[in-house]
């Protein structure tokens, strides 16, 4: 067993069998993982953490109070990490949390070397139930499983009604990431991002399908047009859309109402976010939903769609609006509703909702929970 200095109360191992070869420094992995790795900071403040990860580098550092174990057993990944499940058994864990639920032949051998008194808690990362002979190996990795934690807990039930997960018991509804970003004055965010006065919003996100951005743009250019002193910027690090989005924008006579502003370093979204009024998101599917997290923690309004997640993000559309997916009146509908609703009320509403269920702080108090009640 391998032992630490600090007084532990529960030791925490975390895991992943998917390697990110891309990363050749701790430096640059944690950079790439601070939306989700401090809840993992606040459990240290109590208990013994350490994060186990494949990268391009190998060697050992204490980061935040969390031990930090880079390792590299190999240039893939491995159907059958024996010497990955050992390391994490060397530790002798009370609760090993890996992450994802798409490895679960890996995840079987885990389960099968860990003693009795570990308990192995799963995070949902977005993935789908399993299907075919895959399914069946999801269905023998849940025999190992104490809990799965999802975004929002209907996610959850999906796969325990399709038979992926053997009881609803088992599902407990946890955030899958958080921000970095904090309020700040409106006035000084603007003048960096260069955003005038008057109502602002925002959409952020890859522009495919999923994440819809010509439902949003049709409904907003609708609603700028009894409402011409809105505006909407979007924020974008792919462009699978981007043709149709310009042509939209070509033949539309409030254009200017819009600005395609493209892709920002991660550390600039704090002033967009605190320059923007709303957030607004017209995704079909998300596993958590990063961008109206980190608008929320910075005081944005939401007015997303009516799925699964954001219904747990908004506190059920408490915090501001939801709206069926695909459905440009819909969204129409809402935008008019704006102008009925105190938004800086539900901006404060988002903010305490935020560091109230969706922090750090929160997600780490959550995992604890859980992780003593197992």
């Amino acid at each position: 067993m391998r032992a630490y200095s600090k007084k532990e109360y529960m030791v925490y191992v975390f895991v992943t069998f998917s390697p990110s070869f891309e990363f050749d420094s701790p430096e640059s992995w944690f950079k790439r993982t601070e939306g989700y790795t401090g809840a993992l900071f606040c459990l240290a403040a109590n208990h013994t953490v350490i994060n186990i990860k494949q990268i391009n580098y190998k060697g050992d550092c204490l980061h935040k109070g969390v031990h930090y174990h880079f390792i590299n057993f190999g240039k893939k990944k491995s159907l059958f990490p024996g010497r990955l499940t050992q390391f994490v058994k060397s530790f002798n864990p009370d609760i090993v949390f890996v992450q994802g639920l798409h490895n679960p032949l890996q995840l079987i051998q885990l389960g099968f070397q860990l003693s009795s008194k570990t308990k192995i808690i799963a995070q949902h990362h977005a993935e789908k139930p399993l299907i075919g002979i895959k399914k069946y190996f999801q269905r023998m990795a849940d025999h190992y499983v104490d809990a799965y934690l999802f975004a929002s807990h209907n996610m959850g039930m999906e796969w325990v009604k399709k038979g992926n997960i053997s009881s609803g018991d088992k599902i407990h509804e946890v955030m899958e990431v958080s921000s970095i970003f904090s309020p700040m004055d409106k006035a000084v965010a603007r003048q960096k991002t260069d955003v005038p006065d008057g109502l602002i919003f925002l959409w952020v996100g890859r522009l495919n399908d999923n994440k819809d951005p010509l439902t949003v743009l049709k409904a907003f250019l609708w609603f700028a047009e009894v409402k011409p002193s809105a505006r909407l910027y979007m924020i974008y690090h792919t462009e699978e859309l981007l043709d149709e989005i310009q042509a939209l924008l070509n033949d539309s006579s409030q254009k200017n109402a819009v600005t395609l502003i493209g892709k920002v370093p991660h550390d600039e979204l704090q002033y967009w976010f605190n320059s923007a009024d709303i957030i607004l998101s017209g995704s079909h599917y998300e596993g958590s939903g990063t961008a109206v997290c980190e608008a929320m923690s910075c005081g944005c309004m939401p007015v997303v769609t009516d799925i699964d997640s954001f219904r747990m993000i908004t506190n059920n559309g408490k915090c501001g609006l939801l709206y069926e997916a695909g459905n440009e009146d819909a969204l129409l509908t809402a935008l008019h509703q704006i102008d009925q609703i105190d938004i800086a009320a539900k901006q404060k509403a988002s903010l305490d909702y935020f560091r109230s269920n969706l922090s750090f702080e929160a997600i780490a108090k959550r995992i604890q929970e859980i992780a003593e009640g197992l």
